[in-house]
């Protein structure tokens, strides 16, 4: 899963920037996830749009944290 893909994905899922989104309703396998979402929270660049949290629901690895959900800021649209 790409950038563009991700977003556009989590747009269906949370309705709109600035909400929660559940990291699991991406449909990817749980090393997917780990993996897509870790490449996005390492780049600098990409990092600083993305926010996790850590709530009810299944659990993933994000680089070390335990996550559960996502958040991305609508600032990442100057990037696409």
């Amino acid at each position: 899963m790409n950038l563009r893909q991700a977003v556009e994905k989590y747009l269906a899922v949370a309705g709109g920037y600035g909400k929660p989104a559940a990291l699991s309703a991406f449909g990817l396998s749980a090393a997917e996830t780990e993996a897509v979402f870790g490449l996005f929270d390492e780049d600098y660049q990409l990092s600083r749009f993305f926010h996790f949290r850590n709530d009810s629901g299944e659990g993933y690895q994000i680089n070390g944290f335990p996550q559960t959900h996502v958040v991305i800021d609508a600032e990442i649209q100057t990037i696409l």
